[in-house]
């Protein structure tokens, strides 16, 4: 059991600490189609979960039949974030249960926390400010954050997060420091993968039991569970 708190919390954003309503699947395709015509259902099979957004353009760009490259991919998402500023007013988003009160809580008590996401950092910031969350963030070079620019797989993304925990703290953070927050597989195997401890929470497409049997060092239904705030506060 752990007692003390983690020397920082990475947390995931998409199906952790907000639920979208699948406004950046639309904007993607609202990009892609700019770039590649009409997709005629041929994206019906990607699965956008965990995945960073670079990769997703790699993969959509191939099922496309249309070859990747950076300029492509810086291409394809500029104007995903254009279309995610608009699509992003969805009705559906939602803060998922029990975030915007543990973000005041690790935050009263200066404990640090940052992102671990696939998203690009626009992207991650215009999900976030939706529902007023981009406020606990730092968003600056100093800010302890992974995102997609940081490297297609995942697991560099984690890495790049505890290398700037580690500058913002003034000292090596080492992995099992670190504690992951996510709901993925894909988020499970990259902690685990750079060898941080995972908390995964049921609020996206997987449920407790498919998150568990994936590694994960702590599973919780939401982040109002109780387990999950004591294993976060300490």
């Amino acid at each position: 059991m752990h007692l003390e708190p983690f020397a920082v919390v990475l947390f995931d954003i998409d199906g952790t600490l907000v639920s979208a309503g699948g406004a950046g699947r639309r904007a993607l395709e609202r990009a892609l189609e700019e770039r590649c015509g009409a997709l005629a259902g041929r994206l019906a099979g990607l699965r956008l979960d965990g995945m960073t957004d670079r990769l997703i353009v790699r993969e959509a760009l191939g099922l496309l039949g249309h070859p990747f490259s950076d300029a492509a991919c810086d291409g394809v998402l500029e104007r995903y974030l254009a279309h995610l500023r608009e699509e992003i007013a969805d009705p559906r988003y939602e803060v998922l249960p029990g975030v915007t009160a543990l973000l005041e809580a690790l935050r009263a008590r200066a404990l640090p926390f940052g992102l671990c996401t696939g998203n690009v950092a626009g992207g991650a910031r215009v999900k976030l400010a939706r529902g007023g969350l981009d406020g606990y963030f730092d968003w600056g070079p100093r800010a302890i954050a992974g995102f997609a620019h940081d490297g297609e797989a995942r697991e560099r993304v984690v890495a790049a997060a505890l290398a700037r925990a580690s500058a913002r703290l003034g000292r090596t953070v080492h992995a099992r420091e670190a504690l992951v927050v996510g709901d993925t597989p894909r988020d499970v195997a990259a902690a685990r993968h750079v060898g941080c401890p995972v908390l995964a929470v049921a609020t996206g497409r997987y449920a407790a039991d498919e998150l568990a049997a994936c590694g994960a060092d702590h599973v919780s239904p939401t982040l109002a569970d109780p387990a999950a705030l004591r294993l976060l506060l300490g």
